[in-house]
């Protein structure tokens, strides 16, 4: 991974605070959830006999709709209300328990397929010393980003997180970033924000 600084005056002092995106900023998401599409689709096939074609054009549908319907909420990343719909497309019905079976075979093998980012736990130590203020601020419910945070073993090392369901709209809209600084209550306006997508991370900020 290569890093640009398209402003490196911004390093030459201590931050007064320091937000973090999850997915993709702390772990890589694709293999994690490449590995766990694999699962759903093999648990699939064994208890319905659908082909993985067929699976996959209905998934993808599904999550079309369901993103759709929902635009910029935590719940439009809801992998259960993706295969409550999927379901529905090829011809189902809702199956509240098959759905939620899927969804916990997803995050289940999905958490046992994500690896940390070297260094992240050395950096963060770095900012507790430094007495820098850390957040999190990520899309998704609240639920699945908690487990995750728990899973790396990162749940003593931020001072507070902020959902897209808690904010009530993702990001790179202010209120996720706005929500967090009132929690943190930072000394200052040097606040840096780390993250995988220039939109979504990088250009949205809270009202300064």
């Amino acid at each position: 991974m290569t890093l640009t600084f398209h402003r490196p005056e911004a390093f030459q002092h201590t931050p007064d605070a320091v937000l973090f995106d999850t997915d993709n900023t702390l772990y890589s998401y694709d293999p994690a959830h490449q590995a766990a599409m694999r699962a759903v689709r093999i648990k699939a096939a064994r208890l319905f006999g659908i082909e993985q074609v067929k699976f996959d054009e209905a998934f993808e549908t599904a999550r079309k709709t369901v993103k759709g319907r929902l635009r910029d909420t935590a719940s439009s990343h809801s992998r259960l209300l993706y295969f409550q719909q999927m379901l529905e497309i090829i011809g189902l019905g809702s199956q509240v328990l098959l759905a939620l079976d899927l969804e916990q075979t997803y995050w289940r093998t999905f958490l046992s397929n994500a690896q940390l980012f070297e260094g992240i736990k050395d950096f963060l130590d770095d900012l507790r010393i430094a007495s820098v203020p850390t957040a999190i601020v990520t899309d998704l419910t609240a639920q699945i980003q908690f487990r995750k945070i728990v899973y790396f073993g990162l749940d003593h090392y931020f001072d507070y997180i902020v959902t897209s369901e808690e904010a009530g709209c993702d990001k790179p809209h202010e209120a996720q970033f706005q929500l967090a600084l009132e929690k943190m209550r930072p000394k200052g306006d040097r606040i840096w924000m780390i993250g995988d997508s220039p939109v979504n991370d990088i250009r949205g900020r809270a009202k300064q």
